[in-house]
């Protein structure tokens, strides 16, 4: 649903500029640093990229769903860096307590995560937690005023800035499974807390994780998102489906910008006298890309429309994050083909996104998970 075509058209394109004139030319230094440059950070926050998905009166700009993935097919034109720094405080680092938060928690924590001024985190996996996530092991101990948590997550994205973890962690010993798991806001600098060293990934240079530790770490009690204990991993699932949604509109934009760099050489590489976008094969590769892109574009614009319009999206989400992720993987493999060996040169861009994109198939789910809750809600849907 977009509330006013002509606001958004304007976002979308100081968005677009800033993408381009900004973003796309600091590539590279990015790439070679592993740092995003602090100027590039703040004009990040006077643009408002930290709250575009926060509501209004926590100084967000209250994106729908369908405003939300259509900002994403802009922001996602350059390296997965920006985004990943800006999406997490939008997404997954802040729309557990924008779901199920109390007004309190909402007060406290929301309007400086829309500003900047501090950077959320999602903090959900563990060494044998990943995809079985409810299997999760940290535990979370009451104790008075305050829950004692003690346990390790892994690959979290943006822990090294984060400034605040939403943190899934068992509050009853007695019971397996997701019943048992709370949510958590669990502020950096509380003691018990500690960070491993950041990981050295294959590709998203600037985009960082590590291992979150909690050691006795005493949270207090007033940070239990909802205030109720073992509704934690429902308000994981919500976010997720929210979250798959933004990363298969990401994975749509990463694939625009790897075709329309895969076109432009294609038309000005010669050989056998000609651009090598003359030759059959070559347009094969563009014109499948073109074509599977165009579907997960629509699929989706449909599935952010089906979800403000109040449905239940969680196969579509699942769909959309499958088939986009897959889609932008073929497409970042033919953009290093028709590049040649200069797709393997890492002077050109196609040689960086095919190792960023790489990561889209993992992360909020892999693809085997989404085919796991797709399936899944099939067969529940037919069992009534």
């Amino acid at each position: 649903m977009v509330r006013d075509e002509q606001t958004l058209a304007l976002l979308t394109e100081s968005i677009r500029r800033f993408v381009r004139e900004v973003l796309v030319p600091a590539e590279t230094q990015v790439a070679e640093s592993d740092e995003i440059p602090p100027a590039i950070v703040a004009q990040m926050r006077e643009l408002g990229l930290f709250g575009l998905s926060i509501p209004e009166e926590y100084g967000g700009l209250a994106l729908t769903m369908e405003e939300e993935v259509r900002v994403a097919f802009e922001l996602a034109w350059t390296s997965p860096a920006f985004r990943s720094l800006i999406g997490t405080n939008n997404g997954i680092g802040a729309q557990g307590i924008v779901i199920d938060g109390t007004e309190e928690q909402k007060q406290r924590w929301l309007p400086r995560l829309a500003s900047g001024d501090i950077i959320g985190a999602f903090a959900l996996t563990e060494p044998e937690a990943g995809s079985d996530a409810a299997s999760l092991r940290t535990t979370a101990v009451r104790d008075g005023d305050h829950y004692v948590i003690n346990g390790t997550k892994r690959y979290i994205t943006n822990a090294p800035e984060a400034s605040i973890f939403t943190v899934m962690a068992r509050t009853d010993a007695t019971r397996t499974g997701a019943g048992a798991i709370s949510a958590f806001v669990v502020e950096r600098g509380t003691h018990g807390l500690s960070l491993g060293k950041t990981d050295r990934k294959m590709g998203q240079r600037g985009a960082h994780t590590c291992d979150v530790i909690f050691e006795n770490c005493r949270v207090p009690a007033a940070n239990l998102i909802g205030g109720v204990e073992g509704v934690g991993f429902k308000t994981a699932m919500k976010v997720l489906d929210k979250g798959r949604l933004h990363i298969a509109a990401v994975c749509v934009g990463a694939a625009e910008r790897m075709l329309h760099d895969a076109l432009i050489y294609a038309m000005e590489r010669r050989q056998f006298c000609q651009p090598i976008a003359e030759f059959q094969l070559v347009q094969a590769m563009l014109a499948d890309s073109r074509t599977e892109l165009y579907a997960a574009k629509c699929m989706v614009l449909d599935a952010a429309r089906r979800r403000d319009a109040g449905l239940d999206v969680s196969t579509e989400a699942s769909c959309c994050k499958l088939f986009a992720a897959e889609m932008c993987g073929r497409v970042a493999d033919r953009s290093v083909q028709i590049h040649g060996g200069a797709g393997y040169i890492a002077d050109y861009a196609a040689e960086r996104f095919y190792r960023d994109v790489r990561l889209f198939r993992i992360y909020e789910g892999t693809s085997q998970i989404q085919q796991l809750v797709i399936a899944r809600n099939m067969m529940r849907e037919r069992r009534g």
